[in-house]
């Protein structure tokens, strides 16, 4: 048995350097990890170890001590509010990330709308996108595309792309592609880490000539991840461990050459454990024939938990190698309740897959598994432990009940009332088919086979994590990107974050309205401000009016005494009419300067949005007042009498 160390595996030049940033910010005392510095839990135990303490929110942060931020990065307010604290900030962000963060805050800082093409959960991308205010993430080319075609006029916007650093060189050429033919205005930056596209690159040329691959590297590395679904597509047996510990030699039998790769924050000192064990147990490798019979004549019951490894994948069945005399299968059926995966996600040609045995055919050497069922049954165990603990559980909506719907959570049924659903009283059911969801669980019964679950419990508990932080932040005159609840004839309710605030009529616009519903509508985005605000009362005040221009300097830039202009008539009162100039601005057609003669009421000439001309005959700039005069433009027009 050959066995192969691709040369670029285990850290790169950003993860070395966030490393020892850690270790000897750690070794001078009092340092807090926010989040783990690299995707490796042996080196944040290591770092602990040595003193550091490990922390997952700001808030837990004391004041005044030193902070590693970790290498993928942390959005702008994080840092802003550390500072605000006096920590002493050490930021082990990789360079190529940080140059990234700089791109997307300029390019919006010039106008244009950052597109950032990665995984939208990776830390790396939610600190990139918390560098700029509205920005736009993407997987791939393919949803770049579909972004575009929701809005037309996308196309011509001035658009600046980047990429995940550990991003495939594939996903982001098909993204390149997509912006060049189809935007007008794009700006791309090839933000792809050279370090690791080497990496990728020769673990696929080691995949294509090895009869099976070891991947070293933490579950929740993303370049980890992509090294193993590279080299899935080129070498039938590809097995990902985190350690030596979890190494199973004797799952290499019968290959001829094993190649070994490691993401990018896997320790050297890992990656020769792995090589070292490997190579020593080379020799127990390699099967005795006794072992080999043994193997062969092993029986199967139904009812036992079995693992073997997949070997192939149909559009009905997954074929399983038990290493018995049995040919194993799970029917598509038996994969998974979840409606809405499809089964290259949750298995691949190559992967170790623990199942239940639903019946042994002896005559005919056949065993027929299920993945699901075994899934049940630590399903429920968790389910259990959500319900004890109150953590939140997703879920998948596969059909509408009497009374409410029901979810699959794992492979248990949850039923959810329809009170505890979220959804309006009145609102049908069925949208939330298919749909998923995060609910608690505040019922489990075991004997009953009975689960009840709440997402409103979860929205509730969301919602006043929001209004608390809202009410801590909040100030005169702040900004809010809100969404309009409710009308009422006085005003318009806003939800700013878990907060409603009211926009009275007033304040939603300069012009005069009758009623909030000329401006907005229920469910609109708008943009707020706070006017004022009553922390006890619990009352906001918000406004929607541009004040960036004051309605009254628009009018006198624009009129002075003697023009004339073309108004509207907004208001019929029993002295006069009153007419919008421009927005904000009326002025007053006294009863007496209407027309040339006598009338008894401004109705009997006048209709509220009438279109008329008028001339200004005083502009009082004490009192922000306009006197107008139709009667002024009449007697102007009349005809002249010829003198004999």
């Amino acid at each position: 048995m050959r066995i192969e160390l691709a040369k670029s595996a285990g850290f790169c030049y950003g993860v070395k350097r966030a490393v020892e940033m850690a270790e000897q910010t750690t070794r001078a005392g009092g340092a807090v990890l926010l989040g783990p510095v690299i995707h490796n839990d042996h080196v944040v135990s290591k770092l602990e170890q040595e003193g550091a303490v490990l922390v997952r929110t700001v808030e837990e942060v004391p004041d005044g001590t030193s902070v590693i931020l970790r290498s993928h990065g942390e959005a702008k307010w994080v840092h802003d509010a550390l500072e605000q604290k006096g920590c002493r900030i050490i930021d082990t962000a990789c360079p190529n990330v940080q140059r990234i963060h700089r791109l997307v805050a300029e390019a919006e800082a010039a106008g244009r709308q950052p597109v950032i093409i990665g995984t939208p959960d990776h830390p790396e991308i939610v600190a990139i996108a918390g560098w700029c205010r509205h920005p736009v993430v993407l997987p791939d080319g393919e949803a770049l595309s579909a972004w575009l075609a929701e809005c037309p006029e996308r196309r011509e916007m001035p658009l600046t792309l980047v990429s995940q650093t550990t991003s495939t060189r594939k996903i982001w050429d098909q993204a390149i592609e997509t912006a060049k033919k189809e935007c007008t205005n794009a700006e791309i930056f090839d933000t792809i880490c050279n370090a690791t596209y080497i990496r990728q690159t020769e673990a696929q040329e080691l995949a294509a000539r090895c009869d099976a691959m070891i991947i070293i590297g933490d579950r929740k590395s993303s370049n980890t991840k992509r090294l193993s679904e590279l080299c899935r597509a080129l070498c039938p047996r590809v097995v990902a461990i985190e350690g030596a510990e979890e190494l199973e030699p004797a799952s290499f039998a019968g290959a001829a050459s094993i190649g070994i790769t490691a993401g990018a924050s896997t320790p050297g000192w890992i990656i020769k454990e792995v090589y070292d064990k490997m190579s020593d147990e080379i020799m127990e490798i390699e099967e005795s024939f006794a072992d080999l019979l043994e193997k062969s004549i092993k029986t199967l019951n139904t009812g036992e938990k079995v693992t073997g490894v997949v070997t192939e994948i149909t559009p009905t069945e997954i074929y399983v190698d038990l290493g018995t005399k049995h040919a194993g299968y799970i029917p598509v059926s038996e994969l998974t309740d979840d409606p809405t995966v499809k089964v290259e996600d949750i298995v691949k040609v190559g992967d170790e897959i623990e199942t239940y045995v639903m019946r042994v055919n002896d005559a005919e050497g056949v065993v027929t598994l299920s993945k699901k069922r075994l899934d049940t049954v630590k399903s429920w165990d968790d389910v259990e432990a959500a319900r004890e603990a109150g953590t939140v559980v997703e879920g998948v909506i596969t059909e509408e009940n009497k009374g409410g719907v029901v979810a699959s959570v794992k492979g248990v049924r949850v039923f959810i009332p329809a009170s505890q659903t979220g959804l309006p009283r009145d609102a049908a059911m069925t949208a939330l088919l298919k749909q998923k969801v995060r609910m608690k669980i505040t019922e489990v019964n075991r004997a009953r086979r009975r689960v009840v679950g709440s997402i409103r419990a979860v929205e509730q508990a969301e919602r006043a994590e929001k209004a608390a932080k809202v009410w801590a932040e909040i100030e005169n005159g702040k900004h809010y990107n809100g969404v309009v609840k409710s009308l009422t004839s006085y005003g318009a309710f806003v939800d700013i974050g878990g907060v409603d605030g009211m926009v009275h009529i007033s304040e939603l616009s300069w012009s005069r309205i009758k009623h909030p519903s000329e401006v907005v509508s229920v469910g609109d985005p708008v943009d707020v401000y706070v006017i004022s605000f009553d922390p006890e009362k619990k009352k906001i005040s918000l406004g929607m009016k541009d004040r960036s221009q004051d309605p009254w300097t628009v009018f006198t830039d624009k009129y002075s005494v003697g023009d004339v202009a073309n108004v509207k008539v907004v208001k019929l009162m029993t002295f006069g009419a009153f007419a919008e100039i421009v927005p904000g601005v009326d002025g007053l057609i006294h009863i007496s300067q209407i027309a040339d003669h006598r009338i008894d009421k401004p109705g009997d000439v006048l209709a509220e949005g009438d279109m008329v001309d008028v001339k200004i005959t005083d502009i009082d700039m004490e009192n922000k007042k306009v006197s107008l005069s139709i009667r002024a433009l009449l007697e102007d027009s009349a005809p002249v009498e010829d003198e004999e």
